[in-house]
């Protein structure tokens, strides 16, 4: 049986890919400023807020884990509520009919296996078993392990969500036809450590305000010269 390649394997020219960073993360960092990781929640509420987050856009997210947190006093309690009246708290959310038996069955499986509703033990393996576990659990994808341990404790993973899987492939930093779950361990390899959740939030903003998915704002991009996508875009077309 052939040995399955690593994500890394799988990627051309690795090295022009990679110097392609200190330029973009200057330019970025122009644009966007300097940004210093702060914990906002801990790992608990981050990984139910990831849960709450699929398939939807922040605001709805936000509305349902604010409803969530203010109905309920504990994870126990979340844990324990009647499926019916727990799906209409998160409703915001969309999805929820799926999203509430997923959240109830996560917080089962950690006081199943950690004895708490809690896991901040995570904090305290290697960045590597800490993603294993997590990933672990039900409906739970490298990228929200990557959020929690990059947003609640500060750990070495760098999410790739849709906004830097689209960014990326454009740039040249991963391959066309790479998958989102692949990007991940390349874009680690790229980014150093300590500029992950910085270089995570720039290309997000970068996204959202200027390399938009229909009709990205070439014309005022601040990182065109270091760009595959504009740079085969501005080849002149053959004519028929």
């Amino acid at each position: 049986m052939a040995k399955k390649r690593s994500p890394l394997e799988k990627v051309d020219n690795f090295d022009r890919r990679k110097s392609k960073y200190g330029a973009i993360a200057a330019a970025l960092t122009e644009v966007y400023g300097e940004l210093d990781w702060s914990r906002n929640q801990d790992g608990m509420d981050e990984l139910i807020s990831c849960i709450l987050s699929q398939s939807t856009n922040d605001t709805n997210r936000d509305r349902a884990f604010e409803r969530l947190k203010s109905s309920y006093e504990s994870w126990h309690a979340v844990r324990f509520a009647e499926i019916g009246e727990l799906t209409d708290v998160i409703r915001p959310a969309g999805l929820a009919n799926q999203k509430a038996p997923r959240i109830q069955d996560v917080l089962a499986t950690i006081h199943d296996k950690a004895g708490e509703y809690s896991i901040d033990f995570l904090d305290e393996l290697s960045i590597e078993e800490a993603k294993e576990w997590l990933v672990s659990l039900k409906g739970i994808g490298p990228k929200t392990a990557a959020i929690v341990l990059c947003f609640a404790y500060g750990r070495p993973a760098f999410p790739v969500d849709t906004h830097i899987y689209r960014v990326s492939k454009r740039i040249g930093f991963i391959p066309e036809k790479l998958s989102a779950n692949d990007a991940h361990p390349v874009m680690e390899a790229i980014v150093p450590a300590d500029d992950y959740y910085q270089f995570h939030i720039q290309l997000i903003q970068h996204g959202r305000d200027t390399c938009h998915a229909r009709k990205p704002a070439c014309e005022r991009c601040a990182i065109t010269r270091h760009c595959d996508y504009f740079a085969d875009d501005a080849l002149p077309q053959s004519s028929s």
